[in-house]
């Protein structure tokens, strides 16, 4: 079982590279399950859609618990149960989200959103974890081009997203991989390709 994460700001890429990561492993002969956060069950889709799409004010204490209960849900429901199948889950955000986005953007003290985290999780940490970079005019850009509709967190100014991308930037620990998403697509994939080779079965490494 092994449980790899993509991370980063706003426009770095994450879905994109989520969805060749998927394709690679698939090819490479290995169960796969991915999910998006939040998101992926019935209430976690529902804690989403308050979160993101809600026209009414939201305190950041509320918005980082309706994260967490789309999160809870999730890793109980679907997370846990996949790897202990023997699935490779590949996730679309976890937990360096909230901290960069519920910690450093909107001032929650790291300290309680780590035990909520926790709490949210039962303790589950993946074993990869990929952080991507990109500067937040670069991000803005790309979405721009993209014509993507904003929801109520991509829409925060500038200052918000500097945080969130600095708390990205600062990141460290087991299992986490910085990547410069700025690069050319195909430098972001050889690099998170050579991270996941190092963290899955022996069958993977090796394979160019």
């Amino acid at each position: 079982m092994t449980f790899i994460v993509v991370e980063g700001p706003e426009g770095a890429g994450k879905s994109t590279l989520t969805r060749w990561l998927t394709a690679r492993l698939l090819a490479e002969g290995r169960r796969v399950l991915t999910v998006r956060q939040p998101g992926g069950t019935p209430i976690a889709e529902a804690a989403r859609k308050l979160a993101l799409k809600s026209k009414h004010e939201i305190t950041p204490a509320a918005e980082l618990f309706l994260f967490l209960a789309a999160r809870a849900d999730l890793v109980d429901r679907v997370v846990r149960p996949a790897l202990d199948d023997g699935q490779v889950v590949v996730a679309d955000r976890y937990d360096l989200s909230t901290l960069a986005y519920q910690g450093a953007g909107r001032g929650l003290p790291r300290v309680e959103v780590e035990a909520a985290l926790r709490l949210a999780t039962g303790g589950l940490v993946p074993d990869l974890t990929l952080v991507l970079d990109v500067p937040v005019a670069v991000g803005r850009e790309r979405q721009q081009r993209a014509q993507k509709e904003q929801d109520r967190i991509e829409v925060q100014d500038d200052a918000f997203h500097e945080r969130v991308r600095q708390a990205y930037r600062t990141a460290a620990g087991p299992g986490i991989v910085h990547i410069d998403a700025s690069q050319s697509k195909h430098f972001v994939q050889d690099a998170a390709w050579r991270a996941v080779q190092a963290v899955t079965a022996p069958s993977l490494r090796g394979v160019t």
